[in-house]
């Protein structure tokens, strides 16, 4: 394809990531990196294209929003030990395979949820980017939590007898977004136990608004009736995870301008890699089931919900979790349209990407092409054959 002027595509279906269906025979103009045309015009001879891709289907590229680019999704002990304690100049090298495996399926920008060492920080404020096509990577560098709650693996507490809001303050990092952890873990022991939240709620909606003054959102990590409930009071932007939330808040979520990040493939991920028939393995798929269900409620509430895997968890490997955690909306109940508009717009909004997520005029061509139409759909996200980042050609797997 020609690197200059005005590149034209044809694509059999476009689904353009607004939940606006699936258009047919559609034909793509692209000027400087942006689409400047996007259209099935009726029978018309539209002279020569640069890019025939008649028997595909195109999106807009994918976004994850919410991983951990320090960790892989390996069930090693001995690898996932040595993750956690490596110096940078080891982890450079690990952070960039990850963007890679990202890249590879069509991931076109990542939210990270941070790391103990800010390792991701450091990597995204020194990556030499090039005239490549590169993944968008947004950070939040190093989360807060309680001290003595859980979050060492990916964050730090406030100093002492300092307020979570005086903590980000005089942060000086050069973060994207703040993490907040607000709750535990889901439990592998005991099915729904829930833990009380890491913060009182006048201190974390302090927090919110010092991060509101930022001009910066909040990501919170929190399962839970009540941290959720107190997130959402506090102004949090994203819920992460939101496991055993209750109906109530799935209602408050959808009344709210907060989106939901619902990971819910990282059960299926503990699952599979627990022992066969523990308990471990019966209470992760227990929790996927509930998952699910509310994921199904938040669909007929309206909530926003937007894809992220939480990649770099045992068993959720980056890149091609994506597709797993688009699986189980259709599973939940969401049609092709909306699941693509989970994985593209809807990331995009939470990352601040204001022309990034839609096929639409004006916003830049970031497009990957998948085999087949929409019968394929989602079986086809493990083969795209063509992906491009702002008017870049990424890989073209078609010959």
């Amino acid at each position: 394809m020609k690197t200059d002027g005005v590149h034209t595509i044809k694509a059999g279906w476009v689904v353009d990531g607004r939940d606006s269906g699936i258009q047919e025979d559609v034909l793509l103009e692209i000027e400087q990196g942006r689409i400047r045309r996007c259209d099935a015009p009726p029978g018309a001879d539209n002279g020569p294209l640069d890019l025939d891709l008649s028997d595909c289907m195109l999106i807009p590229g994918l976004i994850d929003s919410h991983v951990h680019l320090f960790m892989s999704g390996t069930a090693d002990a001995a690898v996932r030990e040595w993750q956690l304690n490596a110096p940078y100049a080891r982890m450079q090298a690990v952070i960039e395979t990850h963007l890679k495996q990202q890249r590879a399926c069509g991931v076109a920008a990542v939210r990270d949820g941070g790391d103990y060492a800010g390792h991701v920080l450091r990597f995204q404020q020194t990556r030499p980017i090039g005239n490549h096509a590169a993944v968008t990577v947004h950070t939040a560098g190093r989360a807060w939590r309680c001290a003595g709650r859980y979050g060492r693996l990916i964050g730090r507490p406030p100093g002492k007898g300092q307020h979570l809001a005086q903590a980000v303050k005089v942060n000086r990092e050069r973060i994207d977004h703040v993490k907040i952890v607000n709750s535990g873990l889901n439990s592998l022991k005991t099915y729904g136990k829930e833990t009380a939240p890491q913060f009182p709620l006048e201190e974390l909606r302090a927090a919110v608004q010092v991060v509101a003054y930022q001009k910066k959102r909040v990501m919170v990590h929190v399962n839970g009736r009540e941290p959720v409930r107190q997130s959402l009071a506090a102004g949090c932007h994203s819920i992460e995870h939101g496991f055993f939330m209750g109906a109530d808040n799935l209602r408050r979520l959808a009344a709210s301008q907060a989106f939901w990040v619902p990971t819910a493939c990282t059960m299926g991920g503990y699952a599979k890699h627990a022992g066969p028939g523990s308990r471990e393995a019966d209470i992760a798929r227990r929790n996927l089931d509930h998952q699910l269900e509310q994921m199904r409620q938040a669909r007929a509430l309206g909530v926003k919900v937007a894809v992220g895997t939480d990649a770099g968890t045992i068993g959720v490997h980056h890149g091609r979790a994506v597709r797993e955690e688009i699986k189980l909306l259709l599973e939940a109940g969401y049609s092709i349209p909306e699941a693509v508009q989970c994985a593209t717009q809807h990331g995009a909004m939470l990352m601040g990407l204001s022309r990034t997520g839609v096929i639409a005029p004006g916003y830049w061509a970031t497009l990957l092409a998948l085999p087949g139409g929409p019968q394929a759909f989602p079986a086809n996200l493990a083969t795209p054959v063509w992906f491009m980042i702002d008017g870049r050609t990424v890989f073209d797997h078609r010959f």
